[in-house]
């Protein structure tokens, strides 16, 4: 056999597979299309991007067949759109509040009713606000003159309200004390700031004598002159602002108000 023909007969044992390699470029595209669709069927927008990057990845930069920023957008509306509070939660949380309402409200009904019934109304007076229910009580009727020990017939009423509060064990309770800007200084309290905090703290003692109230929610706080509701140029105004406040902290609110915190004077 001739050389020519032995070099023929090789040629032709060795087909052309030139086409092979556009026929693995395009089964790589159609693995990576079906993973994009596999990516857009599912309601998890982590994964769909995740998806769309191992797609932009096979394509060596990610142009020409989707646009990165469109699916990047349409992650970050679908994030949105979970954010998006469900009305199951505002309704569950209304109910709450609603409770809430009911229960100061029933509260400070048998409070006033107390009051009342013992002739303590210019003595005693409740309030109901968005962020408390306050028990405002005038020093007189809780401490002799510039002394702190409770009165045996206050301990009655600190009893009595103790009574009604363990109905509603749920809620913070803040004893505050507060006199008026006369000054005081002896060897007990050497100024309002004393004086104040330690006539909050005994009355919260004698409500904590009741077991059933649970003294990790009360706390008892002196503000001494600071929190005025009258001027102190008058007695009628001294003798106001010298008192004893017990609040009912409200646990759901509106508003910007601070949950823990009585309302400022």
């Amino acid at each position: 056999m001739s050389k020519k023909n032995k070099k023929h007969q090789e040629h032709e044992e060795h087909a052309d597979e030139s086409w092979l390699l556009p026929y693995s470029d395009l089964m790589t595209l159609l693995l990576a299309l079906f993973i994009v669709l596999f990516g857009m069927s599912t309601v998890d927008a982590k994964k769909f991007e995740e998806m769309s990057e191992a797609f932009q990845s096979v394509l060596t930069g990610g142009s020409g067949v989707l646009d990165h920023n469109a699916m990047s957008s349409n992650t970050k509306n679908s994030i949105s759109e979970n954010e998006i509070p469900k009305p199951s939660t505002n309704g569950k949380k209304s109910e709450l509040m609603r409770k809430e309402q009911e229960n100061l409200e029933s509260l400070k009904k048998q409070l006033d009713t107390y009051i009342k019934n013992n002739g303590l109304t210019d003595q005693l007076n409740t309030k109901l606000n968005q962020s408390q229910l306050m028990i405002t009580i005038s020093d007189n009727a809780l401490f002799p003159s510039g002394e702190a020990e409770v009165k045996p017939d206050a301990r009655i009423l600190a009893k009595a309200i103790s009574a009604m509060l363990q109905e509603f064990p749920d809620y913070e309770v803040i004893v505050s004390g507060h006199t008026d800007n006369v000054p005081i200084s002896n060897y007990e309290f050497p100024s309002n700031w004393d004086l104040s905090s330690v006539r909050a703290l005994n009355f919260m003692k004698i409500l904590l004598l009741n077991n059933q109230l649970d003294p990790k929610k009360f706390s008892a706080i002196g503000y001494g002159e600071y929190h005025p509701v009258e001027s102190n140029e008058t007695n009628v105004g001294r003798a106001k602002n010298r008192r004893v406040e017990v609040s009912i902290i409200r646990k759901y609110q509106d508003g910007d108000q601070q949950i823990g915190m009585p309302a400022t004077h």
